[in-house]
């Protein structure tokens, strides 16, 4: 099969974001696709480190990458993004300072990079750009605000059973070490709340 041309690459990655975030003009579209920046990240390979200013938002197109940070010398998971994802460290993004994440490819991974200063001035300039940054900041903050409560209030089962439900290609994908990090336990407890709910579905 042929590929396809970069530029249509960029009208259809353009198409799927707006299908996830909100509607936009065959216009609109072709206004974020003449922005978009095609990119591969490896697995293992590093897409930002901590300290860096987070220039990009990053719609994952294949593969999964995950944010992290350190905390008393231990790598700690903030959140996993695969297909049809936006990859975004938001304070660094918002107020263009140095970002307490790093960002890691999982699996090898295509991405489209939409640039800060270019996206930004699109938002002054043009009501779908403002209403879809409107609508990924929206998405971004209910993700992490779900994600704060569940470390709060729900118990270890009650976490695993809530990615599983919600998120099950993060259980499938991602390394468990990863996965328990990100959950707040260790790779111990994981395991064990695993194992008991396989049993417990295979009663």
């Amino acid at each position: 099969m042929q590929e396809k041309p970069i530029y249509d690459k960029r009208r259809d990655v353009a198409r799927e974001i707006a299908r996830l975030y909100c509607t936009m003009s065959p216009k609109g579209i072709e206004t974020l696709a003449g922005i978009l920046i095609p990119m591969k990240v490896s697995k293992g390979e590093k897409l930002m480190t901590e300290g860096e200013v987070c220039k990009y938002m990053y719609f994952v197109e294949r593969g999964m990458v995950r944010q992290f940070y350190f905390k008393n010398g231990r790598d700690v998971t903030e959140h996993f993004s695969y297909e049809g994802r936006i990859v975004i460290c938001i304070e660094s993004f918002l107020k263009q300072i140095p970002s307490l994440l790093g960002v890691e490819g999982l699996e090898n991974s295509w991405l489209y990079a939409i640039p800060h200063d270019e996206f930004l001035q699109l938002v002054e300039e043009n009501k779908e750009m403002e209403r879809l940054y409107r609508k990924i900041l929206e998405h971004a903050l209910i993700s992490s605000q779900e994600h704060a409560d569940s470390q709060r209030f729900e118990n270890a089962t009650e976490r695993y059973m809530r990615l599983l439900r919600t998120k099950p290609e993060i259980i499938l994908r991602a390394p468990m070490v990863h996965v328990a990090s990100f959950l707040q336990m260790t790779p111990e407890t994981l395991s064990r709340v695993r194992a008991a709910h396989s049993t417990s579905s295979s009663d």
